[in-house]
């Protein structure tokens, strides 16, 4: 299913909108972040993110790579799952007990070193990319610091990701606007789409550990 021209610019529009209010608060607001002291802070973090395939429990899908991330988009998730706009229990328990600084400190040591786009996207784009561009780039690198990079991501946590927006449990607008249009098996299809394209998200290993749920 394609999207009407007119539906991708508004919601392009609207992105611009909604998101510049969320770029200037994070200028204003957000400290910066120490990764050294992510790192000591990361425990239980990597309990889930420091573990390749590791799959949240119910529903049951990958959760997602966060290294090469923009740590500004990353401290944006974590006040999403604080807030409750981003339903998650765990996530929202998780977040519930840091502050600010603790959030940017963090996403500093997930993020490493943010992804670059590629000049040369994986494979043909779905019609409803067409809209996914404006924001996430051809190549799935977010155009700006506070939107996520989809590139080399888990695809079953993208299509969750979708449903989540789709059904509410993420109350992004414009996320929600263009989920609504879409069918369980066009998710798929950006999901793998996304999953495909390089470079690539990775998972912030665990230091001293062998564990994988991959293997």
């Amino acid at each position: 299913m394609g999207f009407p021209r007119r539906t991708g610019v508004l919601i392009a529009m609207a992105a611009v909108g909604v998101f510049a209010g969320t770029v200037s608060c994070a200028q204003n607001q957000s400290p910066v972040g120490d990764a050294h002291r992510g790192k000591e802070l990361s425990n239980t973090c990597l309990g889930c993110h420091g573990i390749p395939g590791y799959k949240n429990a119910y529903p049951n899908y990958r959760v997602p790579k966060l290294e090469g991330q923009h740590p500004e988009y990353l401290v944006i998730a974590l006040q999403g799952y604080r807030s409750g706009e981003r339903s998650h229990i765990t996530m929202h328990s998780q977040a519930s007990s840091l502050s600010d600084q603790d959030m940017a400190d963090i996403a500093a040591y997930f993020s490493g070193e943010p992804l670059k786009a590629d000049a040369k996207p994986q494979g043909k784009a779905p019609a409803a990319a067409q809209v996914c561009v404006a924001c996430h780039g051809a190549n799935g690198v977010g155009i700006t610091p506070q939107y996520p990079s989809l590139a080399g991501q888990h695809a079953d946590y993208l299509a969750r990701s979708l449903t989540e927006y789709k059904k509410g449990g993420r109350k992004n607008p414009v996320m929600a606007t263009f989920a609504s249009q879409l069918n369980e098996a066009q998710m798929e299809e950006l999901a793998a789409y996304y999953a495909q394209q390089l470079p690539a998200l990775k998972t912030e290993e665990r230091p001293n550990t062998r564990l994988s749920a991959e293997h």
